[in-house]
């Protein structure tokens, strides 16, 4: 038997997935209207699109699905379909809001005739999933691949669980408000981009460890104040450890696990 997988053709690309929020209630309140403004912001995304290079392969209902060659032209277009479709809704102040939410990942795909396959589409669903409505959401390997080529700003997700995904993926909000950030930092309670799995779950545990020191300092003081002959501390002294040691495992840069005062 021929080996099937020598057929397969794979390339390294940028996907650009992009559906409409709550679509499902707006055809239920106006079915027609709906279907023919989902055609005009279509066009103007599909327009838009092929200006950045770009290739739209499928639509599907409210969906689009389209490949760029570089990420920095699929970001870039990104805002401008989220600022464009902001602009037309402003102009129908009567009509509820056609928001779409966009994903947008670098990765390999596997190529069926015009059609694209595979993990790097299925990331780009799920960081659309991930979006706010006129909002755009971008993996880790888009953000370092446009960070300091386009003067918009970034908020780090943390990394996501992905279904059929092995590793958690990194993502990242595109602040459309015009902010520059070349160098987002990321939300206390989260760790950095390209953290493992260790730090990634002591960061997560972090958020709660400060309890267990509170409560063993107050047994502890309970203790010395009313049995300083008798030592009943044993018990709470594990609560204090487990503290200890989730603020500071071995291996692991304390300074990166403590969260970092901020200047009002």
């Amino acid at each position: 038997m021929a080996d099937q997988t020598a057929d397969i053709r794979r390339k390294l690309t940028t996907i650009f997935c992009a559906d409409v929020q709550g679509y499902s209630a707006l055809v239920e309140r106006d079915e027609v209207g709906t279907v023919t403004r989902l055609k005009q912001y279509r066009e103007v995304m599909t327009d838009l699109i092929n200006r950045h290079h770009g290739r739209v392969i499928n639509t599907w209902g409210d969906g689009l699905l389209a490949e760029f060659g570089s990420p920095v032209e699929a970001v870039f277009c990104a805002v401008e379909v989220q600022r464009r479709i902001a602009t037309r809704n402003a102009e129908e102040p009567t009509l509820p809001p056609m928001q779409f939410r966009i994903g947008i990942n670098l990765g390999d795909v596997m190529l069926d005739g015009s059609d694209i396959y595979g993990e790097g589409v299925n990331i780009a669903a799920r960081l659309e999933s991930l979006a706010d409505p006129g909002g755009i959401c971008i993996s880790g390997t888009v953000f370092e691949q446009v960070r300091k080529k386009l003067d918009i700003g970034f908020d780090f997700l943390g990394p996501r669980e992905i279904k059929n995904i092995a590793e958690p993926v990194a993502a990242y909000r595109v602040l459309l408000g015009g902010q520059a950030a070349a160098t987002p930092r990321p939300r206390a309670d989260q760790p950095e981009a390209g953290a493992g799995d260790l730090e990634i779950g002591f960061a997560k545990w972090k958020r709660h460890a400060w309890r267990f020191g509170v409560l063993s300092v107050f047994l502890l003081l309970i203790n010395l104040l009313t049995s300083p002959g008798a030592l009943w501390f044993y018990w709470p002294m594990l609560g204090f450890a487990l503290f200890l040691l989730m603020r500071f495992p071995a291996g692991i840069d304390p300074r990166r696990l403590w969260p970092k005062r901020r200047n009002p």
